[in-house]
């Protein structure tokens, strides 16, 4: 299970931002142009609610682009726990960039920082039992690489990026290829070397996976009894990974099975922004 790095996503900052800058600028900030293009400016940027911060590299990006003179001055880090009404950066320089470049800016760090927040809480509910928490492909479309990002900023890992890095052998696959066996003898043969994980749904889907040697098994909305029987019958041979029916409430009892992995849609799908501010002084 890879986690991203910042050095990894160079090149997909610069076009998230380029992107981001295009739809909200578009031709010109026209209610920019009401401020004489001399004048100089300071802002900060607040959080006005807890929140574990994600992004950064993101909005000094958006004010590069948008005017190399700006000083974006951060008092915080990806990763780190912030409380209401504390300072996360300070800006200066062309009054005009720094509101040009506000919403973009503040939109990234927001959607990261929430990301990260809710990773976070659910690596807390887990917290002794060795499970691993795994994001998923529910992802914003574009952002897919800046959201597992954040999902790291919060303790939690990222599961396959994409359909190319891995094998995810689910029940349409499977009746496709006419059985377990069939398709993990076709994915070694398309792609040796990539990780295969196979979905089973009974105890005995579990059995035909470990026998066509299945690199992880994905177990898909099981009892926790029967997640209890799989981890035995398993006996290490493959990473189990459960999956389905995961919330607050069920978490901590499906990490206590002894599962290797969780895998979880909404540590992406469905959080809410943080709450951010920012404040202009000429």
């Amino acid at each position: 299970m890879p986690n991203l790095l910042l050095t990894e996503l160079s090149a997909e900052i610069e076009a998230n931002v380029r992107r981001s800058l295009r739809e909200d600028i578009g031709s010109g900030d026209i209610t920019a142009q009401l401020i004489p293009e001399s004048r100089l400016a300071h802002a900060t940027v607040i959080t006005r609610e807890d929140a574990v911060v994600c992004g950064i590299a993101w909005v000094d990006e958006v004010f590069r682009q948008l005017d190399p003179r700006v000083a974006v001055h951060w008092q915080v880090q990806d990763g780190q726990r912030v409380t209401p009404n504390q300072a996360l950066f300070h800006l200066e320089g062309p009054a005009r960039a720094l509101l040009s470049g506000e919403r973009s800016a503040l939109n990234f760090l927001q959607s990261l920082s929430a990301v990260a927040t809710r990773c976070q809480h659910y690596a807390e509910l887990v917290q002794g039992t060795g499970v691993k928490l795994l994001d998923t492909r529910k992802t914003l479309p574009g952002l897919r690489l800046a959201q597992k990002y954040a999902v790291t900023q919060g303790g939690c890992h990222n599961h396959r990026i994409g359909l190319f890095d891995a094998f995810l052998i689910k029940e349409n696959h499977i009746a496709a290829c006419g059985g377990i066996a069939a398709a993990v003898t076709a994915a070694r043969d398309i792609a040796p070397g990539k990780p295969v994980e196979v979905e089973v749904e009974s105890l005995d889907e579990l059995e035909q996976a470990l026998a066509a040697g299945a690199d992880i098994v994905m177990l898909d909305e099981l009892s926790l009894e029967d997640m209890r029987r799989a981890v035995t019958i398993n006996a290490g041979r493959a990473k189990l990974e459960a999956s389905g029916g995961v919330n607050e409430s069920t978490l901590r009892s499906i990490a206590e099975t002894g599962v290797d992995y969780i895998s979880i849609g909404t540590l992406t799908k469905d959080v809410k922004a943080v709450d951010l501010s920012m404040r202009l002084s000429l």
